[in-house]
């Protein structure tokens, strides 16, 4: 499988600096949803992904420790322009999770100078970008730059839920970054939400959440 072959079909029509976007975070039942953007230098389209980069795939296919690995070649490579941003719980609760994802996706592209040509999204079109985009299903999987941006987005966001473990140690999220595991909800039964949880999200809209207690 090429996975620079959407890359090739931007250059084929006249972009030159592409990017891949992507997001952590849209299913859990707390902390915010984070985007990602990167854009990977043209020449390695013609000459190869780095040996360091040889193992780039959908940050869901690997290790904490593998992740850790590529995000810190990734995030320190003068050779890449990358960006994060995020929806916060608060954006999520007034203009619902998939317009915050947007939103952040938008910001992140935005903080990039110059902004890319054209933009490989994973999954379906985004609204508000502020560039050209091409949405891939799977796209994390199939395309080296959005597997970029896939990283950045899972790793920036588990340290973010970590640093928030310390804040509230009782939910766990050091553990779980958030999602619905029996833990979490266990801990949401017992303690009741914290500030940092989505409080629009079942179990905890309305009344569901007496479900758990």
């Amino acid at each position: 499988m090429d996975r620079w072959a959407f890359e090739r079909q931007c250059l084929a029509q006249g972009a030159r600096r592409i990017a891949g976007v992507d997001e952590a975070g849209r299913g859990p039942l707390a902390g915010p949803v984070l985007a990602a953007v990167a854009v990977l230098p043209a020449r390695w389209i013609h000459d190869g992904i780095p040996p360091r980069l040889a193992s780039l795939d959908d940050s869901k296919k690997l290790t904490p420790a593998q992740r850790d690995r590529l995000f810190a070649f990734l995030t320190e490579s003068s050779d890449l322009a990358w960006a994060t941003a995020e929806g916060s719980v608060e954006l999520i609760a007034r203009i619902n999770i998939l317009r915050a994802t947007h939103q952040a996706m938008a910001e992140a592209v935005r903080k990039l100078d110059p902004l890319p040509d054209h933009v490989l999204v994973d999954g379906l079109p985004v609204q508000g970008l502020p560039t050209p985009h091409t949405p891939i299903v799977r796209g994390d999987a199939l395309s080296f730059s959005i597997s970029a941006a896939s990283i950045i987005a899972k790793v920036t966001r588990d340290r973010l839920m970590e640093a928030c473990d310390r804040l509230y140690p009782e939910y766990g999220f050091a553990q779980h970054k958030g999602y619905g595991t029996a833990r979490h909800l266990e801990a949401i039964a017992r303690h009741g939400p914290c500030p940092i949880h989505r409080r629009n999200f079942a179990p905890l809209k309305g009344g569901q959440l007496e479900l758990w207690r």
